[in-house]
């Protein structure tokens, strides 16, 4: 279902710009220049999978900090993204997995907090029919131990 553009028209709009492939840097005009490299050597740069994680927790986190405030609550909110590739039939495959902490907040509140952030978050919108991301409350961040061949 796509959304009625003169309706609801843009709030915001930039262009992100990557011209010469992944070794090299992607950048945001007049902002944001970085260095870019694939995660499978060790030439230095980042990757999608990094920038994903990044759009990812850091959209949720804002929500959530919104959602802190509409409820008089203490920001306190912090989200990890694990972000894993691995390969399938056809290349490669991204797994997700943002979890959620909400120090100080009851349980039955924190989910009600991390289930409407999900739906509010327009990166958690734009990645949520994906069976690769999952959204989850935890009560500690999951160790990430780096992957070794």
């Amino acid at each position: 279902m796509a959304i009625d553009r003169k309706k609801f028209p843009p709030l915001y709009r930039t262009v992100a710009i990557n011209d010469d492939g992944l070794e090299s840097h992607s950048y945001v005009p007049g902002g944001l220049d970085v260095l870019t490299s694939t995660p499978l050597n060790d030439q230095p740069g980042a990757n999608p999978e990094q920038f994903i994680g990044l759009a990812l927790s850091t959209c949720l986190n804002a929500t959530l900090e919104a959602i802190e405030k509409w409820r008089d609550l203490p920001h306190t909110s912090q989200v990890h993204t694990i972000v894993e590739m691995a390969r399938d039939q056809r290349g490669f495959q991204f797994y997700l997995t943002a979890q959620i902490r909400l120090p100080g907040v009851d349980q039955e509140t924190a989910e009600a907090m991390v289930d409407l952030a999900e739906r509010r978050c327009p990166v958690a919108k734009l990645l949520g029919g994906s069976e690769n991301v999952h959204v989850e409350l935890v009560k500690e961040f999951s160790p990430v131990p780096a992957v070794t061949e």
